[in-house]
């Protein structure tokens, strides 16, 4: 069994009503009509012995798949394998978001100086809008103020405008404008978060 992301308990499943007040009022609750209630979404940490990393790099090029032939250069996403994705756990945690038994999302994070880092952030397409998003981003903010951390930052493609909409929407700024090895052009806006 996953350890959860909340340090309150160690058996304790991601409740959005519980946590709210602790996370700076950031979590609103899903519009009625939307596809699902929030409460029902659980988001944990990868355990130790996690092995499903076919499924999780399903998730991810799903998510991802909007980006071909929109972005350039091509998304590392499509590089990713199993050794790589167990390596970036390693290196912080993977946060997995259910639905019951199935996975809708994840994020992948870790410390970076005085910031939470957070990467290949994916929604099952079908649930855009549903508060999957929304709610690994909480569970990363959670995990940032546990480390001490100030900040959480991310890296979104220059041509993904949307994106960039919906992490200022999650109290993301755009700090800078980066450029891929060989590109002159800048290819990607890093995005901070304070806590």
């Amino acid at each position: 069994m996953s350890a959860p992301v909340s340090r309150n308990a160690p058996s304790e499943r991601w409740n959005w009503n519980r946590h709210a007040a602790t996370l700076g009022g950031s979590i609103r609750p899903i519009a009625k009509g939307h596809l699902m209630n929030p409460v029902e979404i659980a988001v944990r940490r990868a355990p130790v012995d996690f092995a499903d990393w076919e499924a999780v790099r399903t998730l991810i090029h799903d998510a991802f798949a909007n980006m071909e032939g929109r972005i350039d250069p091509p998304s590392s996403a499509l590089r990713l394998t199993p050794q790589s994705m167990a390596a970036d756990a390693a290196n912080g945690a993977l946060l997995l978001a259910r639905l019951g038994s199935t996975l809708v999302g994840c994020v992948f994070v870790r410390p970076k100086e005085d910031t939470l880092y957070i990467g290949k952030l994916a929604v099952r397409p079908s649930l855009h809008g549903s508060g999957i998003g929304k709610a690994l981003v909480a569970a990363a903010r959670a995990e940032a103020r546990a480390l001490g951390l100030k900040a959480l930052e991310l890296q979104t493609r220059i041509e993904l405008t949307e994106n960039h909409a919906a992490f200022a929407r999650m109290g993301f700024i755009k700090t800078a404008e980066t450029a891929h090895r060989g590109y002159e052009r800048p290819t990607s806006i890093t995005m901070r978060a304070p806590l």
